[in-house]
């Protein structure tokens, strides 16, 4: 029997609001002028579901928000991006999470209230959901306190269903790089970090020498290097994929639409270089407008920014 959907979306969904212009503040009831706000979907697993829905595949999202005027917001854009929802639960004891982002184009700072997000658990993901899938992607790791315990044994049977896994771990804010990530990463099939976090986790230096450790214990590991592109190792084969040219408007969500473009081609079968040029594209295309999933590409759109644009990977 085919799968009802081809990714199920596990973790974190938040309302985010983008500030962008000078957006250093000035304690001592200074009061400043900014360019732009915007409020709208975050949360790096819901960026990487709505991406990959542009993309086509039929995505689900679980994970949990209060029942607040932000999860309202937050459930509509998701419906509205082609996103099934019947997995994410509600709660009346937790506010819906928030990241104010104060964006300067290349670079950006988060402030964030995890609300729900740190009280998300196994007990709220749907097992039937899950089964109905054919692969699994979670972000934001560092932040699902009360799930992360649970993640090594979670993943391993979601791979005895016959799904693949990906992982993307995003920041630790408390600085340990821990958590358990060993014991999770020997579940992994498919792993997205950029170069702070890879090497934070694996303690090199370089990421190279980083990339190559872990090249020893995930199948396969997809590096985002920001402005330089990505590298990718896979069975002793490693690529480069430098990024086509756009309008840099806001970053937010790059890594996400990267996500989603990589999970897109490791589905559709792929050879290793062509999955991280096309995820790259992804990832670019994403920052031309403000927010995650404002410029997220159609299928058509990445492709024609190859095109237009080739870099091709050596």
């Amino acid at each position: 029997m085919s799968a009802r959907f081809d990714v199920v979306a596990v973790g974190d969904l938040n309302a985010d609001l983008v500030l962008s212009g000078d957006v250093t503040p000035v304690f001592g009831q200074v009061e400043k002028l900014i360019d732009d706000a915007t409020l709208t979907l975050g949360g790096s697993t819901a960026i990487f579901a709505c991406g990959a829905a542009r993309l086509g595949l039929r995505v689900a999202m679980v994970s949990l928000v209060g029942t607040d005027p932000f999860g309202d917001f937050l459930l509509d854009t998701l419906a509205a991006r082609g996103v099934n929802t019947q997995g994410v639960r509600r709660t009346h004891q937790h506010k819906t999470g928030l990241t104010t982002i104060l964006s300067q184009g290349v670079d950006r700072a988060m402030l964030t209230y995890p609300g729900t997000l740190s009280t998300f658990c196994r007990h709220d993901i749907d097992s039937t959901l899950v089964t109905q899938a054919r692969h699994l992607h979670l972000g934001c790791f560092y932040l699902l306190d009360a799930l992360r315990p649970d993640l090594p044994d979670f993943f391993s049977w979601s791979r005895s269903q016959g799904l693949t896994v990906s992982l993307d771990t995003n920041y630790d804010p408390t600085g340990l790089w821990d958590g358990g990530i060993d014991a999770t990463l020997a579940q992994v099939d498919l792993f997205l970090p950029n170069e702070t976090e890879l090497t934070a986790i694996t303690r090199h230096s370089s990421w190279q020498s980083g990339l190559a450790n872990l090249s020893k214990r995930v199948p396969t590991v997809a590096l985002k290097r920001g402005s330089a592109g990505a590298s990718a190792t896979r069975n002793g084969q490693t690529t480069h994929a430098a990024p086509p040219p756009v309008q840099v408007v806001d970053t937010t969500g790059a890594g996400d639409s990267f996500d989603a473009g990589f999970v897109y081609a490791h589905l559709a079968g792929w050879p290793l270089p062509q999955m991280l040029q096309f995820a790259v594209a992804c990832g670019s295309a994403s920052t031309r407008a403000a927010g995650g999933t404002h410029a997220q590409p159609t299928l058509a759109d990445a492709q024609t920014l190859l095109t237009q644009h080739p870099r091709y990977p050596s």
